[in-house]
């Protein structure tokens, strides 16, 4: 079992595929997000950076800048119109635009996406956020916009299983898919990697039942 101390192996083309990987499961959740503020590029402009990252670009300081910008959109969209930032020229909130979880969880998603190429090749728990954290986040922006409170009460998700695949609150569209497409290169760099870390709520749990089960 790895230490947190430890390096791993981690190469080029494994990088390119993780970010891929992420940057497919942020798009499924993307009209959650344009939905909802529809002027808004910021989400997508991440999911472009990381994917153009995957098929071969460098990985460049306007990339980490997409990554922070989808954050920032991700903040916007879940306030109210009233209190999103007024530091942010690309925010298109107007007096019509109410806060919106899914739509911030699909945002985060997009945030995760174009983060993944900068997992760092370091055996902490905290990494596999940077494997994952687009996927669990595009689960828990799926579970909101079917109706889930911000606050609602956790329930287990058993990814596989027929039974949860069958219920769009469940959380597992996306889930289910982010298990079943995952490339080779995912199960690798996880297999160097310790286990998911506790906490981080609703999400936390998502990003928890994929690692067990892309470990399995």
């Amino acid at each position: 079992m790895p230490t947190e101390s430890d390096k791993i192996e981690l190469s080029e083309h494994e990088l390119r595929e993780i970010a891929g990987y992420a940057a497919r499961c942020a798009r499924r959740t993307l009209p959650l997000f344009e939905q909802s503020l529809p002027a808004d590029p910021r989400p997508r402009e991440a999911v472009e950076a990381a994917e153009a990252f995957a098929g071969g670009g460098r990985r460049t300081g306007a990339l980490r800048q997409s990554a922070w910008a989808a954050y920032r959109a991700a903040q916007d969209a879940a306030a109210p119109a009233s209190a999103a930032s007024p530091a942010s020229p690309a925010s298109p909130a107007s007096p019509a635009s109410p806060a919106s979880p899914a739509a911030a969880d699909a945002a985060r998603a997009a945030s995760h996406a174009a983060a993944a190429a900068y997992l760092h090749p370091l055996a902490n728990a905290h990494q596999v956020k940077h494997v994952l954290g687009a996927a669990a986040h595009a689960a828990r922006a799926e579970e909101l916009a079917a109706g889930d409170s911000a606050a609602g009460e956790a329930r287990p998700v058993t990814v596989g299983d027929p039974a949860t695949v069958r219920s769009p609150a469940a959380g597992v569209g996306t889930l289910e898919w982010a298990c079943q497409h995952a490339p080779p290169a995912v199960a690798a760099v996880l297999g160097r990697l310790p286990a998911a870390p506790p906490g981080g709520g609703r999400v936390g749990e998502l990003m928890r039942d994929l690692d067990a089960a892309l470990r399995a």
